[in-house]
């Protein structure tokens, strides 16, 4: 296979990226793991074909994504999903008129709690038949709480977009001032999200026509047998008349507590455990002349060029690692990427600072002397806190309510989570693979437009989720790139909510699950496929989840 390795840079990614669409194209049309499974095939080719070296599988994300679907699961066989569905369940009967607007908040609120939109399967029933026992479209309410289950996800403090994303902004090279994590993504992305509902909920209100002037739907009931159908009853879709035992309201407590107590350690992180690390750095250190030798400052020469007494230091930062110096310093001169630059001085009243902006700090009785390595203090970390409360949430319904663990791996929340983690571990890895050999090249052609339009990149991953089929994979796969290629995190965390966008095609199992439980036939997938019932509801909460994202960053301060 030399002579791919022998094309032009620019061809080689032309083949590989029509290799990775392939790859996407065939296993969304397979459904369920095939479309991990595929990302075998693309490694297989980028690793073999065009000799890439392979990325890192997203572990951390995987490993969310099974502690939390063991959790939900866990809470699913205990019954305390039941009684949640249960309370959801009155509120919408309380107030059949409003059915629309009333069950996508519902459904978001849903997976806002849970972190999986994969909730939403039970529920469903439940507005079907208060929509067509109040003479309301069932399209309606159903498409229109399909979308908003997935909405919820961006918004979830549970679910592994948020951490993912939370994790690849405070890692990002240029530093979202303010931006301190956990809770400040869920500050931007909770409002936005629940105002991208109420617009699906306002546009869903008013769609399609009205039952009695359909003539399709009409003449579907025309026949006695399809009435009894569309109409009949169905025991299994209400919950209010099961007495649902104590111990599944103790494990929805316990569930809801443990939630709390995630959003609690994320939001003031001196909570959270912490522990001395040292690390590969390239830092200049004014030490105080003390017994001691106490680091009063440390600077980052990363992506910076030093000279100590007018002679260039070689650092390489790829290493964090300094060569040809001496701790005997007298001057230097930073140089950093943007071409400012700061001066140090040493004299006999200690160490002069003068920064980038002209401004002077002054450190009396210290010295300058340049480090490898750098000594921190690292706290664990909100991935580590969710990974370790949700299997302890699972621990505690399991041993508090006496469920049958065998039970948990066999029901719906469980295979859709196993689903989406084979989908993220091939997806995720086979993008990284691609992407990151080709960012320098798509940093020179991209990083400009998306730069003059930031609105280009939450179409990119807009577009990029609906291949992936996956929030958290999307995010995974694309974030590093856009960062790379120099997008703004404010930009990033602004139009969070683009990275829902595999309601385009109607092939997800939420969307696929409203047709079905829609016995009237009203949600539907049109002649052309893409004219189907979820198409509109997507787009218009997305957008307005998006705009509401924009305005809140530039409120808080995030949009320069």
């Amino acid at each position: 296979m030399e002579f791919l390795m022998n094309l032009s840079e620019g061809t080689q990614f032309i083949i590989q990226l029509a290799i990775v669409l392939i790859c996407l194209f065939y296993g969304a049309k397979k459904g369920g793991v095939a479309l991990g499974m595929l990302g075998g095939v693309g490694l297989l080719v980028l690793v073999f074909c065009f000799g890439i070296q392979p990325g890192k599988p997203a572990i951390d994300v995987m490993l969310v994504i099974l502690a939390v679907v063991v959790a939900s699961a866990t809470l699913q066989s205990s019954g305390g999903l039941d009684v949640m569905l249960q309370i959801a369940e009155r509120i919408l009967r309380r107030n059949p008129k409003y059915v629309s607007i009333l069950a996508p908040f519902v459904t978001s609120t849903l997976t806002i709690l849970c972190g999986t939109g994969h909730v939403v399967y039970t529920i469903l029933p439940i507005i079907y038949d208060i929509a067509i026992k109040n003479n309301i479209r069932p399209e309606r309410p159903m498409a229109a709480s399909t979308i908003a289950a997935q909405m919820g996800i961006i918004a979830s403090p549970v679910s592994v977009a948020v951490v993912s994303l939370t994790a690849f902004l405070l890692a990002a090279d240029s530093k979202l001032a303010g931006f301190d994590g956990y809770v400040d993504l869920l500050k931007i992305t909770i409002p936005a999200t629940y105002f991208g509902v109420l617009c699906v909920g306002i546009f869903s209100w008013f769609r399609g026509k009205d039952l009695d002037k359909d003539p399709e739907f009409q003449a579907k009931i025309a026949d006695p047998e399809q009435r009894k159908y569309i109409y009949g009853a169905d025991d299994n879709a209400t919950l209010l008349n099961k007495k649902l035992p104590g111990k599944s309201w103790a494990a929805m407590w316990i569930f809801f507590a443990t939630i709390a107590i995630v959003a609690i350690l994320g939001y003031w992180s001196n909570l959270r455990p912490s522990w001395p690390s040292t690390k590969d750095a390239a830092v200049v250190e004014i030490i105080a002349n003390t017994a001691e030798n106490k680091v009063v400052e440390k600077i980052s020469l990363k992506d910076a060029k030093i000279s100590v007494g007018g002679v260039e230091a070689s650092v390489n930062v790829a290493g964090g690692k300094i060569k040809n110096y001496s701790d005997n310093i007298s001057s230097m001169t930073i140089t950093n990427k943007d071409g400012s630059t700061a001066t140090l001085s040493v004299d006999d009243n200690g160490v002069n600072y003068t920064l980038a902006d002209g401004s002077v700090k002054n450190y009396p009785d210290s010295h300058i002397s340049l480090a490898n390595k750098t000594k921190s203090t690292s706290k664990l970390s909100m991935v580590h806190v969710i990974q370790i409360f949700m299997l302890l949430a699972g621990a505690i319904i399991l041993i508090v309510t006496g469920t049958n663990a065998a039970n948990i791996s066999k029901n719906e929340v469980f295979r859709s989570g196993m689903i989406a983690l084979v989908a993220v571990f091939g997806i995720s890895w086979m993008a990284e693979t691609m992407f990151g050999v080709h960012t320098p090249m798509m940093k020179a052609v991209l990083g400009d437009i998306v730069k003059e339009h930031p609105w280009t990149y939450a179409i990119m991953l807009l577009l990029i989720s609906k291949f992936v089929n996956s929030q958290a994979a999307a995010l995974v796969a694309f974030v590093p790139l856009a960062l790379a290629i120099g997008v703004s995190p404010a930009i990033i965390l602004a139009f969070a909510p683009a990275c829902y966008g595999y309601y385009i095609l109607p092939t997800y199992p939420s969307d696929l699950a409203g047709i079905q439980f829609d016995r009237s036939g009203t949600t539907h997938i049109g002649k052309y496929v893409i004219n189907h019932s979820f198409i509109f509801p997507g787009l218009i909460g997305v957008f307005f989840s998006c705009v509401a994202g924009y305005i809140l960053a530039g409120l808080y301060g995030y949009l320069a």
